[in-house]
C-alpha cells in the first residue's frame, strides 16, 4: 500500500448524468479494498437525476475503517469526465497542494489554462471510447477509460486490481472492451507535475 500524507485519501469525481462517475468511484473503492485497504467508501452526490446534468461522486480510501459520510471538500484527486465542467469553480475547489486534477481532454495539461499548486493529467478518453465504440444508449461512456488515467497519474491502486473489479462487475461481453479502454487511456495520459 502506498503511504499517504494524510490518514485518509479522498477522490472527487465530476461528470454528467449517464457518464458513469458513480460507477468509477465504486470501482476504485473496490480495487483499493482488494489491495488491502480496509476503509473504502464510494458515494454519489446529485440533485434531480437526469442524463447530462452535472453530478459528482466521492471515493475515500484508508487503511482503517472510514466513518466519514460527508461530501469530499479537500480531495487529493479530482477526476473530470467532461472537460466542459471545468468552467465551474467547485470542480477544482479544495484540491490539495500537489494533488491531481485528471481531465478527459485531448489537450496537453498546460493548454487547459488552469492554474494551481496541483498536478494535472489529461487523456482523450472520449477519443479512445469512440474508436472502440464503447457507447451505451447513444452516449460515449468514458468512466472506465478514465480509470486508466487515474492509475497512471496517482499509482494509488494498480491496474491488475482495476481489471479484477471490471471482470467481477461487468457482463462477460463488456469486459474486454472496457479493459481495452482503460489500457489505451493509460498509455496516452499526459502528466504535468508541479514539483
Amino acid at each position: 500500500m502506498p503511504s499517504f500524507n494524510r490518514r485518509m485519501y479522498e477522490i472527487r469525481w465530476h461528470g454528467r448524468g449517464g457518464q458513469g462517475a458513480i460507477t468509477a468511484a465504486k470501482i476504485v473503492a473496490q480495487a483499493a479494498y482488494i489491495e488491502g485497504y480496509r476503509g473504502t467508501t464510494a458515494a454519489p452526490s446529485f440533485g434531480a437525476e437526469r442524463r447530462g446534468v452535472p453530478i459528482s461522486a466521492s471515493t475515500r480510501i484508508s487503511p482503517e475503517t472510514v466513518m466519514v459520510v460527508s461530501q469530499v471538500e479537500e480531495p487529493d484527486v479530482v477526476v473530470v469526465l467532461d472537460h466542459t465542467l471545468l468552467k465551474y469553480q467547485e470542480v477544482t475547489s479544495g484540491l490539495v497542494r500537489e494533488g491531481w486534477l485528471i481531465v478527459n481532454s485531448g489537450r496537453h495539461p498546460k493548454e487547459l489554462g488552469i492554474r494551481g499548486d496541483f498536478n494535472i493529467a489529461t487523456a482523450d478518453a472520449t477519443g479512445v471510447c469512440s474508436n472502440l465504440r464503447l457507447v451505451v444508449a447513444g452516449l460515449t461512456v468514458v468512466n472506465t477509460a478514465m480509470l486508466g488515467a487515474y492509475v497512471r497519474a496517482t499509482k494509488v491502486v494498480g491496474m491488475a486490481s482495476i481489471e479484477k473489479v471490471i471482470r467481477e462487475r461487468f457482463p462477460e461481453n463488456a469486459v474486454d472492451i472496457n479493459i481495452a479502454a482503460i489500457e489505451q487511456t493509460y498509455e496516452i495520459t499526459k502528466l504535468e507535475e508541479v514539483r
